[in-house]
């Protein structure tokens, strides 16, 4: 056997060293690019019981319906029973009265400004971050969306459209909106607009960094205005044998059909963009029902704002092919908004904020074996 040189040996053992560096880098920047994306789509008043997946004899939300059905179901999950609250315990996994947030007016709805928001959580942890659509967690620097984490910002009115801080003749056709805090003009039905605008940042291939989306819609909240005025007439002729409120309740389900139809539109950009497989897709609403209660509820007492299951119970979708998550299965464990944050640091192994002290727990376990107990 051939002895080496010790030069050789010398060059040889360079060259292996490298090649091993090189290997790790490899095996590094692999790990960051299979990193899950993650789209949260947050709906505005709609309740567990405006999907015709859960029974609904009126609404038809084929697509919504079709994720429902794709998704592993969260069937006894809760939040606050109003707006703000919820998004201030959804972004922060701790309860909404303990970061300051107790109410949607009055400056109730101001996200402490050191808490750390679920976006700078996910940019600390190398994702590029959007929120399109409604943030009702404070108006002014330092409590701006792009102030909390989020790189894009697409929105209205801190509250929504027609609030003191929003553009003055908005009423969600053509209207102005905030970009990165200037206004700008963009024509279109604001729910066309916020989902058109998320699927234009996922197919973003100049930044391969994962990305979230944050696409919290201001439908079917009132003022309901939508471009196509039929749909509300047909909804009508629908309700004839199940709400005498039909002026109150067209509106409201004929939007949300409307903003169903986006929903598809997003869900077939991402599997186009051939992005579906590692993107974890989450579908919530943000309180009980506005006005569809007058129609069905799911068995449940009370409406939006109310202490009972019909105020705060709302449903809740998890997608993510590539985390081989029983999709098609149910959970009917109690859980809750608080426990997002904590299960997305998990599932996307993002980096836990120093010193966090969440008030929810993660479910990771309990979503990829429903067999599990918290």
């Amino acid at each position: 056997m051939r002895l080496l040189s010790v030069n050789t040996f010398a060059r040889l053992l360079v060259v292996l060293l490298a090649g091993a560096m090189v290997a790790c880098q490899a095996a590094d920047n692999t790990y960051v690019d299979e990193k899950p994306n993650v789209i949260l789509v947050l709906i505005d008043d709609q309740g567990y019981g405006d999907i015709s997946l859960h029974g609904n004899p009126v609404i038809e939300t084929p697509n919504i319906d079709s994720l429902g059905r794709e998704s592993l179901r969260l069937t006894d999950f809760h939040v606050d029973p109003t707006c703000s609250p919820t998004r201030a315990a959804l972004l922060t996994g701790k309860y909404s009265r303990r970061v300051g947030v107790w109410h949607t007016i009055a400056a109730g709805n101001y996200l402490n400004k050191d808490e750390t928001t679920m976006a700078d959580v996910f940019k600390a942890s190398g994702y590029r971050t959007a929120l399109f659509g409604k943030w009702h967690l404070g108006a002014t620097y330092p409590y701006r969306p792009i102030d909390r984490g989020f790189d894009e910002w697409l929105g209205q009115g801190d509250g929504g459209t027609g609030t003191t801080d929003d553009y003055f003749s908005n009423d969600r056709v053509n209207d102005h909106y905030l970009h990165n805090g200037e206004w700008i003009q963009r024509d279109g039905w604001a729910t066309d607009v916020f989902f058109d605008a998320a699927i234009d940042f996922l197919n973003d291939d100049n930044d391969d960094r994962p990305f979230f989306i944050y696409l919290a819609t201001f439908i079917p909240h009132d003022p309901v205005t939508i471009a196509n005025p039929e749909r509300i007439e047909d909804m009508r002729k629908r309700l004839e044998d199940y709400a005498p409120q039909r002026d109150i309740v067209a509106p409201f389900l004929a939007s949300i059909e409307l903003m169903d139809r986006k929903v598809g539109d997003l869900l077939a950009a991402l599997k186009a963009s051939g992005k579906e497989e590692n993107t974890i897709v989450i579908f919530m609403t943000d309180n009980g029902t506005a006005y569809g209660q007058h129609v069905y509820n799911a068995g449940m007492r009370d409406r939006k704002a109310g202490v009972y299951d019909g105020g705060h119970r709302v449903p809740f979708f998890i997608r993510w092919p590539a985390g081989k998550l029983p999709h098609g299965a149910e959970v009917d464990q109690l859980t809750a908004h608080i426990d997002i944050l904590p299960t997305l640091i998990e599932l996307a192994d993002l980096d836990e904020p120093e010193g966090a002290e969440f008030d929810g727990v993660s479910l990771a376990e309990i979503l990829r074996d429903t067999t599990s107990e918290l």
